[in-house]
Formats: C-alpha cells, sequence, structure tokens
C-alpha cells in the first residue's frame, strides 16, 4: 500500500485520540418508530443539508429573504425506489438489477459486526474452499452458493473481492461520508495489507456520486505466494421523481503469484519446518504468475410515465399507475495472462520401501507442455458488449397485488481471443466474435405485510446461446408470532444453459481442448423458514443437474450424466446477556461425489461477549471464531486454469481453525486486535488444509482499524 496512506490514516488515528472528533447522525429508523409513539412528527427526510435557510431570531422568525429561502430549498428524495422508513435514515446504500428497473437495499457496514473478518470468502454461511491467504482464489463450501455465469470463468474464483455490476454500491447520504480502513498483519517481508477508502456525496437529495478503492494483498507466508488485489468503482446516481440513472467505471487487477501447493501434505502436517516460508511447494521454482485485468463502463436508466395525474398530495409514482421505459450498457473486458517456466520439485516422502524408509522422488507439476517446451505465456481475453431495452408497467401501485410487469429485449456482443495452434509464429490473436439475443419478463406483488411473490423468465431464441432457458419463482409468506415477523419463503428454478465459451475451446501451454458439450439442466428448490427476531433461519435446498460440466481428477473439462444434491442450513443466534453464540450449521450430500465433492457437514462459530465500557461512546467485543468441516476430497487448485477440480488424492478437513479477537467501537471508529489460527500445534492434527494441497495460513496476530467521516 502506498505509504502515504499510512501517514495519512496514522493522523487520522492521533485526531481522534486527542479527542477531536465530529458529531454523528443517529437518526434511525427505530428512532422515527419511537418519535410517533411519543407524538411527535419527526423529518422523514432526515437533516436536509440542501436546505439553506436563515437564522431564526428569537420569536421564531427567519431573518432571510423568504422568496430567497424558497428558491434555495432543493425537492426531497422522491425516488419511487425507497419508502419513508429508508428516507428518513441519514445514509444508506443499495445495489441495482442487472435486467430490472428495481434496488436491493444492503447494510451500510459500520457496526462491529463481521468487521473482524478480513477475509470476504468468510462472510457468507459457513465460509469458502480456500488457497489460504488474502487475495487468493476461493470457491463456496455451499454448493448453492457456487457461480453458474458462464462469463469469464477465469475470475469466478475471485468473486469475493471484485466488482460487478450486480454488486456495485450507491449510496444516498444526508452529508458526506469517508470512511478509510486499513489492516494489517504478520512480519514486514510477509505482511498482509488491507486497505480501503470509500467517499459517497449527494449534491442533491437524488443525486450522489460514490468512489470505492479497495487495495488486499499479501506478501506471502509461504514461499511464492505473493498476492496483489486492487479494485475501483467510481458511480453516479440520480434517482429522481420520475427519472432514474445509474452509471459508472469500474476496474479489478489481479496479480497472484502460484506454487502449486506443498510437494505433501506432510510437510504441514509433520511440522517439520520451523518458518512457513520453508515450506516445499510444486511450482516454487517455475515462478508461475497469474494477472488479469478488467475494465468496465456501464449505465442503467429509466423514466416513468404516470397513467394518472399526478398532484402535491402524491409523494411519488409508487403509488400511481405508471409505465416505466428503460434502457442498459454495460461495456466489460477480462484478460488473463498466465507465464511459468519448466521446472521439477522434488517430494522428500513421496514413498517408503520395504525396509519403511521415505524415498524421495522428482516429478512435474504439469504432465503436457504443447507449444513450448521450456516456458508458458498464456494469453486470454474476452470482451462483451451488452444493451438491454426494457419496460415495465405499474398498474395500481408498486406495492399492489400485481405491483409491476416487466419485459425486455437484450443482445450481447462476445468477443474470445487466444492464441491458438501455429498462432505462436504469426504472433497473432485468433478472435472469435459471437452474438446472443434474448428476451425476458417478470412480474412481481404484495399482498399487504402477509405475502411477496414473483416470476421470471428469460430465453434466447437464436444466436451464439439460442435455446438457454431460465424460468423462476419465489414467494414469502409473512405471519407474526408474539407480535414479531415469522416468514417462510420459496423459491423454484429451471435454467437450461450452454457451456461457456473455455469449457468448449482452450489452447494452452499445459491444456488443449476443441470439444462441443452438452448443455446443463438444473433444477432447483428451496424452502427457508426465519425469524428475525430470533436470529433463526432454517433451509432445505434441493439440486436436479442433467448433463454436468465438472473439472476432473486430471484437470480436463469433462461432463457426466447427472448429478443430485441436497443442502440444509441452520442459522440460531443465541444473547445471555451480553454473550452471544452465533451458530451456522451446513450439511450437503451429493449422489457423486467425483462431479459435484461436498462435506457432510461444515460449521461457523462465533462465541463472544459484547459490552458497553462507555455508555453510547465505546463499545466492546471480545471472543472466538471457530470454522470446520468433515473430511471429504475437497477440490485442488490449478494455477493455469484458475479452477478448482475435483482431485481424488488427498482428504481434506477434519481440522479446527480458531481465531481469537478483540474489537472496538469508539463512536466512529472501530477496532479489532486478532490471533488468526489460535490452536496451530494445539488441536487438531496439524493438516490445516481447505482446498486439497493449500494449507491456510499458520498463526498470525492482526490489527485493524477503521474510521468514518460524515460531514
Amino acid at each position: 500500500m502506498p505509504r502515504v496512506f499510512k501517514y495519512l490514516l496514522l493522523l487520522c488515528c492521533g485526531l481522534v485520540l486527542s479527542g477531536g472528533g465530529l458529531r454523528a447522525q443517529n437518526f434511525s429508523a427505530r428512532d422515527l418508530t419511537r418519535a410517533q409513539r411519543n407524538g411527535q412528527t419527526p423529518n422523514l427526510y432526515g437533516s436536509n443539508p440542501f436546505d439553506q435557510t436563515g437564522e431564526e431570531d428569537e420569536e421564531g422568525g427567519d431573518r432571510s429573504d423568504s422568496t430567497k429561502r424558497e428558491r434555495r430549498i432543493r425537492k426531497p428524495l422522491e425516488s419511487y425506489f425507497f419508502d419513508d422508513s429508508l428516507r428518513a435514515l441519514p445514509n444508506f446504500r443499495y445495489n441495482i438489477s442487472e435486467r430490472f428497473n428495481r434496488v436491493q437495499v444492503i447494510d451500510m457496514d459500520s457496526t462491529l459486526e463481521n468487521f473482524r473478518i478480513d477475509y470476504p470468502f468468510y462472510r457468507e454461511d459457513v465460509g469458502d474452499i480456500a488457497q489460504g491467504a488474502l487475495g487468493q482464489s476461493s470457491l463456496p463450501i455451499n454448493y448453492f452458493r457456487r457461480p453458474t455465469d458462464p462469463d469469464f470463468l477465469f475470475a469466478q474464483p475471485y468473486g469475493a473481492y471484485t466488482f460487478r455490476l450486480e454488486n456495485i454500491p450507491f449510496y444516498n447520504v444526508k452529508r458526506p461520508v469517508t470512511r478509510m480502513t486499513y489492516l494489517e498483519s504478520g512480519q514486514k517481508r510477509f505482511r498482509e495489507e488491507n486497505f480501503g477508502i470509500l467517499h459517497a456525496q449527494n449534491v442533491s437529495p437524488t443525486t450522489g456520486f460514490n468512489i470505492d478503492y479497495k487495495a488486499r494483498g499479501t506478501r506471502g507466508q509461504y514461499i511464492w505466494s505473493r498476492t496483489k488485489n486492487h479494485t475501483l468503482s467510481v458511480a453516479v446516481n440520480h434517482t429522481g421523481r420520475r427519472y432514474s440513472i445509474h452509471a459508472g467505471y469500474y476496474n479489478n487487477h489481479i496479480e497472484q503469484q502460484e506454487n502449486g501447493g506443498v510437494v505433501g501434505e506432510w510437510a504441514i502436517a509433520d511440522t517439520v519446518f520451523q518458518m512457513p516460508s520453508g515450506v516445499p511447494m510444486k511450482l516454487a521454482a517455475a515462478e508461475a504468475q497469474n494477472t488479469y485485468r478488467n475494465n468496465a463502463f456501464y449505465v442503467v436508466q429509466s423514466y416513468g410515465i404516470p397513467l394518472q395525474r399526478m398532484t402535491d398530495r402524491d409523494f411519488s409514482m409508487a403509488e400511481l399507475s405508471a409505465v416505466y421505459i428503460g434502457h442498459a450498457f454495460e461495456y466489460t473486458s477480462w484478460s488473463k495472462t498466465y507465464t511459468d517456466l519448466r521446472a521439477e520439485y522434488t517430494n522428500e516422502r513421496d514413498h517408503r520401501d520395504e525396509n519403511g524408509d521415505f524415498v524421495a522422488a522428482t516429478d512435474e507439476y504439469y504432465k503436457n507442455w504443447y507449444i513450448n517446451p521450456q516456458r508458458s505465456r498464456d494469453s486470454l481475453y474476452e470482451r462483451r458488449i451488452s444493451n438491454r431495452l426494457f419496460v415495465q408497467a405499474q398498474p395500481w401501485d408498486r406495492n399492489g397485488v400485481v405491483g409491476t410487469i416487466d419485459a425486455g429485449v437484450g443482445v450481447d456482443l462476445h468477443t474470445y481471443s487466444q492464441f491458438a495452434v501455429g498462432d505462436y509464429l504469426t504472433g497473432r490473436f485468433r478472435k472469435v466474435k459471437e452474438t446472443s439475443y434474448y428476451l425476458y419478463g417478470a412480474v412481481s406483488g404484495k399482498i399487504k405485510r402477509f405475502a411477496d411473490w414473483d416470476a421470471n423468465a428469460r430465453f434466447f431464441p437464436t444466436g451464439y446461446r439460442g435455446g438457454d432457458l431460465s424460468v423462476g419463482g419465489h414467494v414469502a409468506l409473512t405471519a407474526r408470532f408474539r407480535g414479531h415477523p415469522l416468514i417462510l419463503d420459496g423459491r423454484f428454478s429451471v435454467e437450461r444453459r450452454s457451456p461457456g465459451y473455455w469449457q468448449e475451446n482452450l489452447y494452452t501451454n499445459h491444456y488443449m481442448w476443441n470439444a462441443p458439450l452438452e448443455r446443463e439442466t438444473e433444477t432447483r428448490f428451496e424452502v427457508t423458514l426465519s425469524s428475525p427476531r430470533h436470529a433463526f433461519e432454517a433451509g432445505l435446498r434441493q439440486s436436479i443437474v442433467s448433463h454436468p460440466i465438472y473439472y476432473g481428477a486430471d484437470a480436463c473439462v469433462a461432463q457426466s450424466d447427472e448429478v443430485s444434491v441436497t443442502g440444509a442450513y441452520l442459522r440460531k443466534d443465541f444473547r445471555f446477556g451480553g454473550f452471544h453464540l452465533d451458530n451456522r450449521v451446513l450439511l450437503q450430500w451429493s449422489t457423486d461425489q467425483q462431479v459435484v465433492p461436498v462435506p457432510l457437514a461444515a460449521l461457523y462459530l462465533s462465541y463472544y461477549y459484547e459490552f458497553w465500557v462507555v455508555r453510547n461512546v465505546l463499545r466492546l467485543q471480545a471472543g472466538i471464531d471457530g470454522r470446520y468441516h468433515t473430511k471429504y476430497y475437497a477440490p485442488s487448485y490449478d494455477p493455469a486454469l484458475s479452477a478448482y477440480y475435483n482431485q481424488r488424492e488427498i482428504e481434506v478437513g477434519g481440522y479446527p481453525y480458531l481465531d481469537a479477537f478483540l474489537m472496538a467501537k469508539w463512536k466512529r471508529m472501530r477496532i479489532f486486535l486478532k490471533v488468526q489460527h489460535l490452536n496451530q500445534d494445539l488441536v487438531g492434527s496439524g493438516a490445516y488444509f481447505s482446498a486439497a494441497g493449500y494449507p491456510l495460513n499458520p498463526r498470525m496476530f492482526k490489527i485493524g482499524i477503521s474510521w468514518g467521516f460524515y460531514d
């Protein structure tokens, strides 16, 4: 991380410690409810900084000219996207839908919850299968969270880090928000660093912009495991009474040295090496590295036409019959460059002889060198230009029994580039261009507070993915139990999808194939019962996949006949005074572990004590996080493919991984201290692997700080 950012963060900390704090704005939906009970009428729009009125005299009169004052008052947030409870909040954050004229409100990430979890791939349910360090690839343990999008498969293992249109954050803030975060751990030559800076600001109640930059990576506890992960998002949003637009640019840049994993499980389990940097790795001498680059521009806009006359009493179009016409455009390009040198590795404990003594053996990580027998430089490029036109009808009001009816048409222009056999002589990329056409639609509604429902469909009638189809439906029923909501949620989907281009066509130094594959057809059922008031959630999921595509034990693409996966998920958080016992349990069964390997059970437990040191000023948390899954043939990671493949040699699991932490929230500053992998050499066999062959990090001490400004 640039040194100037460190100095800036230290200066900010000094200002806080010296007492130079800014007063935060803490008005929330809970405050709104409390005020209404007391007979008060709070301002639903919060303290509007755009209302530039003059000072009041002792009798309540305004000293400024009333005509000028009216001219300077800006209109409040009147967008049909947001209800009164959201408008009352001082700040909120949301994502936009890729295809539909909707938004999804998400948490602002300003509390102590999950702040200590600095690896983003551990923040969802029970976590991910991971290479082990910050900035490295991962794959969700939960099969139902694994990506299915066929676009640029090589970037999918970094989905926890990268910006994409569906996760770009937009903000609406009453006052400018700036947040700086810095976390670090380990000795200087092995250090992990996690830096982030966010600035969000509204120039009016309806128009704002934000800049979000993150730099995450490590110098590597193990040899040849350095990573650099930089992401940037610049976004502009306007959500007016009729017209809305969300536009911006995002960039993802990833560099990862590849060591191929340990030469043998014994190198970790037997703890014969005093320093992690001494553990022998398969690709350490090959100097393998992957570099990924992504640039994207997008704009999503819509214009509302009310079908009823709007009056001054109509705060927004949400409660009127209306039609919205919209357009969405996205340009995104990805490239991947993989390099290595041919080199052997030595496994000092490859096998035992007849006397029981270890016998060393040498081997190579890759079995094939198709293009160059001494070194690799594989370059792959993918570009997609997407255009969509859509219309959304609002027959009565947005929260009616039939709230919205959506329809749209889209076209995607794909470009794929790579060196094929013979192209190394000319030095030119071979380009393939494809076009996809599709139609889509959806309908959604709400029956008061008791039910929400929606259904959607998308069909590719012709073009590159002609014949692909997806159909889905969802219903959520809400009942009241002792005054608190109890939600039964059901989902159903059927998807028929073509294989990705790279699954059928790949020319690299180590892997080559050019063969058509069958379409996958997947049917999913999901049922979830939850009670937010009681921090309870239980779910049952079922997936049946025909012709599943996967990477087999030889890391080559393969296809099977059919596989079925069943999952059961339970989350229950208990609280006894200041004690918190948070529990997440995932059970999974696969009918074919060679096609979809999953552990029978995976757990994430977080037990901590939380209390006020100084009421409304300083709050502390102290506790332990634990992760565990049963033994199974976990996938391993192949650097040349940038993909997880289903190896069948090593069973991984049965090892608890524990972190001890202390967190504090002082006004708007969050601080954490953590000992990661507390139980190293204390509990378990010592084989602390998540992905087969890739050890998790050893014991490390971490410190982190995040400070927010709201002026």
